[in-house]
This record gives structure tokens, C-alpha cells and sequence, in this order.
């Protein structure tokens, strides 16, 4: 994970683009239009949808595309990647790269890492966002945004009734946000057990939580919310202490909640 992260870091640099991370639900036409305003798009410009996520693509294309159309008269594309066509499909890579606004349809966060994760279109995607590209993306398509990225499982089975070290699952997102984790559905689902124990595993990181119809605008280290709900911040955590069958203790995390407008930095 360190190694990917440098690796990361060293190829792709400062980006100039946007990050728009929802956190599932429904997206009312204000948001969708915010989506569009950060993405500053020009009439030559266009939008790739990209649903590896979903188990019903067509369905969730048709559906932001509408959304997206109520705000925009931009060309919109889609491209429903298989692992082998992330490497041969040239064609796809390349307007992928060039996309001004790249949304990612929710469904399952691990299916599309499966797709993307060390293709020709994980490149183009970072390139993309590098160039001024807004990456967008739903629930899953939340998830994957940070480095260290939420599987959804829990190591011991079942529903995270505790607070434990070593018992979320965790695997490589799209590492747009390196100092950050992602969880999304946040507050309506009441995560914060899942949450909890992800800090106890990565306290040096800044762990996010999104609510449904709601989203974080990400410029550089500044992130501003924008929606109907509110998010969860969740960071630095004191005197970690693992005790009994890895429950933790700490104290004096900071805890943030924010809503529309409301601004905070990533670290």
C-alpha cells in the first residue's frame, strides 16, 4: 500500500481537477446541477458515465444521464469496461481521459476496483482528473475514491455490533484521496461502528462519512458540502489502546458534522 501510494503520488502529481463524492440515495436536481457548475463545462466538452459497479448498467446509465441532461446539453458517453478491454480498448482509455465530468454509478465498490485497478483506464482516469477533469461518483462509486477504500464486509461476519481493530475489510481504491477514507450511506445506515473501527486501524487518517443526497466537493485540500444531509468527519485519535478480543479506547478525536456549505480541510 505505501509503495502504490508514492506511486501515485510520483506520476500523477498536483491535480487541477475536482472530486464530487455522494453518498448514495437519491440526488435531488440541486445537486446534480452543483455536479454540473464544478465541472465548468464548455460546450466542446463531454461526460463519461462509467457503470463497472452496478449489476444493471443500462438502467443506471439512462438514469443520471437524464438527470445530467436536465442541466447540460453536453455529449454523454458510456463505456461498460471489462477487465481486458481496461488494457486493449484504446479507444474507450483515451475518452476517458479526455472527459471533462466522469461519474461513477454506484453498486458494488470491489467489482469496479476489479475492473480498474492497475489498467491502462486506472492511468487514464488519474490523468483525467490531473488535466481538470471533476470525477464524480454514488455510493460505491464513493468508496472508491479514497486510497485505502471500505470492502462493505466486516473480517468476522455479520453486522459491526463492535468497535474493533482488524475486523473491517479494506482494499485499494483510486487513491484520489490519499490522507482520507471514505464510507458512504452514512448516516441513515448509523455506520459509525464500522467508521470507528476503521480509525482504530488507519488513526492517522481522516475518516469521512457521506450521508445519502449529499456530497463532499473536493478542490485540492479544501472540501465543501453540498446536499440535503450531513457529513461525518472523524480524526486523530489519542491514547489508542486495544483491549479484551481487539476492542479499542481512545480519546479526543476530533468530531465534525457538517452540512451544506460548510467547508473543512483534508489533511
Amino acid at each position: 500500500m505505501v509503495a502504490f501510494l508514492l506511486l501515485t503520488g510520483c506520476i500523477f502529481g498536483q491535480s487541477k481537477g475536482s472530486l464530487f463524492i455522494i453518498g448514495g440515495g437519491d440526488r435531488s436536481d440541486a445537486l446534480v446541477n452543483t455536479l454540473v457548475k464544478t465541472a465548468n463545462l464548455k460546450a466542446s466538452d463531454y461526460i463519461v458515465i462509467l457503470p463497472m459497479a452496478t449489476s444493471i448498467p443500462e438502467e443506471s446509465v439512462e438514469f443520471i444521464s437524464g438527470q445530467l441532461l436536465q442541466h447540460c446539453q453536453n455529449p454523454i458517453a458510456s463505456f461498460n469496461f471489462t477487465r481486458a478491454e481496461a488494457n486493449e480498448r484504446q479507444s474507450w482509455i483515451d475518452s476517458v481521459q479526455h472527459a471533462r465530468l466522469i461519474y461513477i454509478t454506484g453498486g458494488d465498490q470491489n467489482k469496479f476496483m476489479n475492473v480498474v485497478k492497475g489498467t491502462k483506464l486506472y492511468d487514464a482516469l488519474h490523468k483525467a482528473y490531473a488535466q481538470g477533469a471533476t470525477i464524480s461518483g454514488t455510493s460505491a462509486g464513493a468508496a472508491v475514491m479514497s486510497a485505502i477504500m471500505f470492502t462493505g464486509e466486516e473480517k468476522a461476519g455479520g453486522s459491526f455490533k463492535e468497535v474493533k481493530k482488524n475486523n473491517a475489510e479494506t482494499a485499494q481504491g483510486m487513491g484520489y484521496l490519499t490522507d482520507a477514507i471514505i464510507d458512504q450511506h452514512f448516516i441513515i445506515r448509523s455506520r459509525y461502528n464500522r467508521l470507528l473501527s476503521v480509525l482504530a486501524d488507519h488513526p492517522d487518517k481522516m475518516l469521512i462519512g457521506i450521508d445519502e443526497a449529499t456530497a463532499i466537493i473536493v478542490k485540492g485540500k479544501k472540501a465543501t458540502v453540498a446536499g440535503d444531509s450531513q457529513v461525518v468527519v472523524v480524526s486523530a485519535p489519542k491514547k489508542l489502546k486495544v483491549f479484551g478480543k481487539d476492542k479499542v479506547s481512545f480519546e479526543n478525536a476530533a468530531f465534525s458534522l457538517f452540512s451544506e456549505g460548510q467547508s473543512f480541510n483534508i489533511r
